[in-house]
């Protein structure tokens, strides 16, 4: 399926449990490194009772299939995973776009150092280091690095 074909929309709860398995096998795929902090059924769990209900979860999908998962809390791009296959096409510059117009005074997202590509991803769509940390405060204990985005003043 082409990236034409994708519908970005907002998570409704008959999405959690496939959203869930996108964030599954694209932490699986881009940190196979990093320790996990929640078992499988913790995450499904998650996006079942807290994602879906309770955030501004956004979805793009592939005839009815989410392929890439965005969670925006406040200022803060919470999640963005897009399923392994549909990396590299454009699903998560569409969904950064969409962050940027729902959040168009600025962002804040956090990632872990040692993800390399991510950092690209958001330092190509004008996210700015602002602080390192030593992961200490993550659940993961992995070190991190917060970035942010401010629109260009006009």
């Amino acid at each position: 399926m082409k990236t034409d074909d994708l519908v970005v929309r907002r998570a409704v709860g008959s999405d959690a449990a496939e959203a869930a398995e996108v964030w599954l096998r694209s932490y699986a795929a881009a940190l196979p490194g990093v320790r996990r902090a929640h078992t499988d059924d913790e995450v499904r769990h998650w996006f079942r009772e807290l994602l879906v209900p309770h955030r501004e979860t956004w979805v793009a999908t592939a005839g009815d299939a989410p392929v890439a998962v965005m969670v925006l809390d406040g200022e803060d791009l919470d999640q963005l995973y897009v399923d392994p296959p549909w990396r590299g096409r454009g699903v998560g510059d569409r969904l950064v776009d969409l962050a940027k117009r729902r959040r168009p005074d600025g962002l804040e997202l956090w990632t872990f150092q040692v993800n390399a590509p991510a950092r690209r991803f958001y330092e190509r769509h004008g996210f700015v280091a602002a602080e390192h940390t030593d992961g200490s405060r993550n659940e993961e204990r992995e070190p991190d690095v917060r970035y942010a985005w401010r629109p260009e003043p006009s």
